[in-house]
């Protein structure tokens, strides 16, 4: 008798299928969260959210019915063209994968272990997950380590901060004497101000929505803070801004940097959006002297990141197969195990 597929799925969508404009329409927003989960989980018994700045996942067990109508519906945008579907052990793979840093942007990158355990831990914890989903999420862990501790690929850590930074000197120059302001306060700001000051950019304004968090930052690192209601009068001192917050809508437009501009006329100011959904406004382009960048301008500059670590590849994949056929396995001595159990119906009607 041959052993059912493991019944597991994933949908979504990252940097690879769509452009930042299409990803921001399946960001998650904290406020929407609970009716996203709610439509879900009519969908399926186990379920998993998974959001970055370049991916939004929903991972299903127990499913009932088509992902990619659960996916859509749940959003409310037709976004089929942009989605990728994989299941049974193809969906195993792939969360695999994306633990150990090689789908992401920057190849290798560690964020996106700890990000993947966060989705686990918020579902586990709202009952969203039975024994699939858990063996699945901590064997993806487990593999994601074993990847970087093995292959080297965690060695010269890269991540979207540092990208960010690398692509203000590419354009710039030297950062030593820059003005750097940082727009937000949480872990990707706290790598993003990391990276600045190893450039040499001793003089960092950090801004956010709460200023108590804002200062957290500025005094573990070192920096100058500023409320956000105060952003406008500090923006004319900054050099480079990089965003990595989350807001329900633009927090800085063209106006806003014109104005910045005025008082700075040979000096002009780059500006380099990593938020999902973005948090300025495309019409800054417009401004003369204002250089915008998003996420999607980072590929040149992470594509010498996976020119080296190419080589630990192929390791790193050996790792992630035979990781997933532990979970197999575990899956097909469950499925024995529940045949063997099961009472013999013929010989029960004898």
């Amino acid at each position: 008798m041959s052993l059912p597929a493991l019944d597991l799925a994933v949908v979504g969508l990252n940097h690879t299928t769509a452009p930042i404009e299409v990803r921001e329409r399946a960001a998650v927003r904290e406020d929407e969260r609970e009716a996203l989960l709610a439509h879900l989980r009519l969908h399926a018994q186990e379920v998993m959210l998974l959001s970055t700045c370049n991916r939004t996942e929903v991972y299903l067990a127990g499913i009932d019915g088509d992902p990619l109508s659960a996916f859509e519906g749940a959003w409310g945008h037709f976004l089929r063209e942009h989605l990728y579907l994989y299941e049974g052990e193809a969906a195993a793979l792939h969360l695999y994968r994306v633990a150990a840093g090689l789908d992401s942007l920057v190849i290798g990158e560690t964020q996106i272990q700890g990000q993947v355990k966060r989705a686990w831990q918020a579902a586990s914890e709202a009952g969203d997950t039975a024994a699939l989903l858990n063996k699945a999420a901590q064997g993806a862990l487990s593999a994601g380590k074993k990847v970087r501790f093995e292959t080297g690929l965690a060695d010269n850590v890269v991540s979207v901060s540092s990208a960010a930074v690398d692509l203000a000197k590419q354009r710039l120059g030297n950062l030593a004497g820059r003005t750097a302001l940082i727009l937000g306060a949480g872990e990707t700001a706290e790598l993003t101000l990391i990276h600045l000051k190893a450039a040499g950019v001793s003089d960092i304004i950090v801004v956010n929505r709460t200023e108590a968090r804002a200062r957290q930052l500025a005094d573990k690192l070192g920096g100058r803070v500023c409320a956000a209601d105060y952003l406008h009068q500090a923006l004319p001192e900054a050099d480079v801004v990089i965003a990595s917050s989350a807001a329900p809508h633009y927090v800085l437009g063209a106006s806003g940097v014109e104005s910045a501009l005025e008082g700075r006329p040979e000096r002009p100011m780059m500006l380099i959006d990593i938020s999902v959904p973005r948090i300025l406004n495309p019409d800054i382009d417009t401004v003369k002297g204002a250089h915008l960048y998003n996420l999607d301008d980072l590929e040149s500059v992470v594509s010498r990141n996976l020119a080296w670590r190419r080589g630990a590849l192929p390791q790193a994949e050996e790792i992630i197969s035979a990781q997933v056929s532990e979970l197999l396995r575990w899956q097909n001595f469950r499925t024995r195990r529940g045949l063997e159990t099961r009472p013999n119906l013929l010989s029960a009607c004898d």
